[in-house]
């Protein structure tokens, strides 16, 4: 490691100590030449992912973006913020095991419902009408008869 100051190559580690939610180490450093300390961050170069869009084009995977649209189908629901990030942490993660460099916006959206479904079956039904690009109230009430027929309704259970 290169001394900011003198340009020195060579420094020796004084600490080193866990970082950002265990995801990078933060390391103070001492120049070996001018004895000047400086702080260091080490941390895993995740390569970026990139999700191919309905209409072909490609962008930078967006936490923010998921995370948002959670939002939007969460709004007037009793669903935490917290709750939400928690989603898009394990959608990253579902994403990022796979080890594929592209990943379809329509597998993304898919993760999310899976995760979504379980914390709020009204914000479920809004996402997946965003997400499934319900034309007619035909979709909607397949969706809906879906998602009836996987829960017991009334004290009896339909399927």
């Amino acid at each position: 490691m290169k001394c900011p100051y003198c340009d020195f190559a060579g420094t020796k580690v004084l600490d080193s100590r866990p970082a950002n939610e265990n995801k990078s180490i933060r390391r103070r450093r001492e120049c070996e030449k001018c004895n000047r300390r400086f702080t260091t961050f080490e941390m895993i170069e995740e390569t970026p992912l990139i999700v191919i869009k309905k209409d072909g084009s490609r962008e930078e995977f967006s936490r923010d973006k998921i995370l948002r649209g959670l939002i939007r189908a969460c709004e007037k629901r009793p669903v935490p913020v917290e709750r939400l990030e928690v989603i898009v942490s394990e959608v990253e993660k579902e994403l990022r095991t796979t080890a594929l460099a592209e990943v379809d916006s329509s597998e993304i959206g898919g993760i999310v419902m899976s995760q979504l479904y379980p914390v709020d079956e009204v914000a479920y039904v809004r996402f997946a009408s965003v997400y499934r690009q319900f034309k007619d109230i035909d979709m909607f009430m397949k969706e809906l008869n879906s998602l009836l027929n996987k829960h017991p309704l009334n004290g009896g259970e339909k399927g």
